[in-house]
This record gives C-alpha cells, sequence and structure tokens, in this order.
C-alpha cells in the first residue's frame, strides 16, 4: 500500500500481540483488512457475536484507600468479588473477568444479565450489613449492553454496546443502581417484574434507563 509516512509501522502480528491487546489471529486480520485483502463484513462475521455485556465498578475506592489504607480498600474489591460471583456463574455468566474495581460478565441474554444485576444488588446489600463488612464497604454500579460486538481483547467483547455498558457501570450508574441501554430495554419488553425509567444526562450521546423492581 503507498503511503507518504515516512517513518516505522510494526506490522508484525506476533509481535503485535506481545501488547496483550488482541492475539496474533486478530492482529493479521487488521492488517488484511487495511491491506484490502478482507472486507468489513468478513471480518465481523468472523470475530462477531450478539451477547449481553454486565458491566460492575465500585463507589468509593479512592476515598476508602485514603480513610482506611490501601490494603483494606484492595479488601472492599476482594469483598465484593466473593459475592458477585458466584451470582453470575448462577445465572449463566459465559466469561467473567475482573480488572481493578471492575468486573465484566458476558451473557447469552439480557433476562440473564439483569437477574444477575439484581441479586447482586441485593446480595452485597446484605453483605455491607453484615459483620464481615469493612467500616467503609463498596456499593455496586451496574451497567448492562446487548448486541453485537467483536469477540476480541481481555473481555471479547469491544464494540458500541460494550462502551455503553462501560460508561453506564463505570461513570454514570450510583450506589446499587442498575442503568440500562435502549437494545436492553427493546429485549425485555415482556419483564413485568421491573419497572424501566428514562433517563437522561447531556454529556451521554444516547438513550439510557435505570431499572428497579416492580412494586
Amino acid at each position: 500500500m503507498d503511503t507518504d509516512y515516512p517513518y516505522d509501522l510494526i506490522s508484525d502480528p506476533k509481535e503485535l500481540a506481545r501488547l496483550g491487546e488482541w492475539n496474533e489471529e486478530v492482529y493479521r486480520d487488521f492488517l488484511a483488512y487495511r491491506e484490502g485483502r478482507i472486507t468489513d463484513q468478513e471480518f465481523r462475521n468472523k470475530h462477531c457475536v450478539k451477547v449481553a455485556i454486565f458491566c460492575l465498578d465500585m463507589t468509593g475506592f479512592t476515598v476508602s484507600a485514603i480513610r482506611l489504607g490501601e490494603l483494606e480498600s484492595l479488601l472492599r474489591i476482594f469483598d465484593v468479588q466473593r459475592v458477585a460471583v458466584p451470582v453470575l456463574k448462577n445465572h449463566g455468566a459465559r466469561l467473567i473477568r475482573a480488572f481493578a474495581d471492575d468486573l465484566v460478565a458476558l451473557f447469552d441474554s439480557p433476562d440473564g444479565a439483569l437477574d444477575a444485576a439484581l441479586e447482586t444488588n441485593q446480595r452485597v446489600r446484605a453483605f455491607n450489613a453484615s459483620k464481615l463488612a469493612t467500616p467503609f464497604p463498596a456499593e455496586t454500579c451496574i451497567g448492562i449492553g446487548y448486541g453485537e460486538v467483536f469477540s476480541i481483547g481481555p473481555n471479547l467483547a469491544m464494540g458500541d454496546e460494550m462502551n455503553r455498558a462501560s460508561k453506564l457501570g463505570e461513570d454514570t450508574a450510583r450506589g446499587y443502581e442498575i442503568l440500562v441501554t435502549a437494545n436492553v430495554r427493546q429485549a425485555l419488553n415482556h419483564r413485568e417484574d421491573v419497572v424501566f425509567n428514562d433517563q437522561h444526562l447531556d454529556d451521554l450521546p444516547f438513550p439510557f434507563f435505570s431499572v428497579t423492581l416492580q412494586d
């Protein structure tokens, strides 16, 4: 491919894979797409899946480190993981990954993701009310997306719905709040046990909804 870029570019998939973001096959396919040897649709046919994405963040990580010390702050993450992982497994999570104070899980359906979110909040509340909790326990903030994503990277989910779910869980949801994308809302129209509440933030360029249990 002709280019006027005067500097070196890494083009060895094996070397790129050492960065830990994608594997060699994905890097080979990126190069093939850039060089016109495969189409956008061919790349999607090979690497895309339709999943529900559960993104959990925890409140107060920085404040807890200041108030309680670094180790106690890390133990808050440990506690939430111990509570949440059995719930995610019980509701059929096909993948569970942890990074810092985040948990990401993938489900075949948004029903499984929502049920896991509702039960996770319930169990974390119960844990925080018990004698096992630290003096400044973590609360859970959950975002859920649903749709086609690229099954690549450490979480095997990269794309628009992953980005939206992450934004809702990590940056937008408050303690014990569950926020979902429009795709999730549409897919769960049949649910009569929950209420979807329209939400709006000026700095979020997409619609989203909070989920509460039906009274």
